[in-house]
């Protein structure tokens, strides 16, 4: 027998709080993940739009109000969403690609829970290989100033500890500023090494190049595009969050280099 004739179909406002649920949860783990607020606007709209439902939504920051007006009663689910995850274009794509395939197809809203649990609960792979091709690229950078090779070894070594470093605050969930400060001086104390043991030529640029992996590239970018789509709070919420990890960065930076007794003029 069919599975139907045990499990009554849900209510129209059962159906409603589920497509709450879903869209907070959605909304949380996009806006955390580092999507922009005009992405995130029309994704939600997508798929409330999927299920028949209006949607009114006012995103902050760290947060996400959504208000949910059922067409059939008209009855309102209100929620709030708050930023779950770290920056992460892979999960971005999919939880859009997601968005899509609830408009094109109009998936049962279940199915739709469970692949969007499936998107969140993944793990990242290839984690063992992120490290060292972040080094290399830093690496790139001090070459592309005008480094040596002795500073481009010494700028990926910073860069690998430094980065690794980075992971491990992040697992242990310490303040994003804190991480911030510990690893650029991590990485200026071993970029400065070219100083203290008179490695190449370029030992400035090797010390200069060995942040750039923890500037805060991702919130700068985003800023600019909530601006331009007029979502100025967020525009400004992020600029000042890129400013103070910028400022984080440089408080590390020149504490190495006053442990390692390098002159910063």
């Amino acid at each position: 027998m069919r599975t139907s004739e045990y499990q009554p179909a849900d209510t129209a406002q059962q159906r409603t709080a589920k497509v709450r649920d879903l869209l907070t949860d959605y909304a949380g783990w996009l806006l955390g993940c580092g999507a922009t607020c005009i992405r995130l606007e029309k994704n939600l709209r997508r798929i409330a739009a999927a299920y028949s439902q209006d949607v009114e939504i006012t995103i902050s920051p760290h947060h996400v109000h959504i208000s949910i007006v059922d067409r059939h009663d008209r009855a309102v689910f209100t929620s709030i969403a708050t930023a779950k995850g770290t920056t992460s274009f892979d999960t971005i794509t999919r939880l859009s690609t997601l968005s899509w395939r609830i408009a094109d197809t109009g998936m049962d809203i279940d199915r739709a829970r469970r692949m969007f649990d499936t998107i969140v609960d993944d793990k990242p792979r290839h984690t063992w290989v992120v490290a060292p091709l972040v080094a290399l690229a830093n690496a790139s950078f001090c070459r592309l100033f005008g480094g040596d090779l002795h500073a481009m070894a010494i700028v990926f070594m910073a860069t690998l500890a430094g980065y690794d470093l980075k992971l491990w605050l992040t697992a242990m969930h310490a303040d994003l500023r804190l991480t911030f400060i510990l690893c650029s001086f991590a990485s200026a104390v071993i970029g400065a090494s070219g100083y203290l043991f008179g490695l190449g030529d370029t030992p400035q640029i090797a010390i200069g190049t060995s942040i750039l992996y923890l500037v805060p590239g991702v919130p700068f970018l985003n800023s600019f595009s909530d601006m331009l789509h007029r979502f100025y709070i967020c525009s400004f919420g992020r600029l000042m969050d890129a400013t103070v990890l910028t400022a984080c960065l440089s408080i590390g930076l020149c504490a190495g280099m006053m442990v390692m007794g390098v002159g910063m003029f």
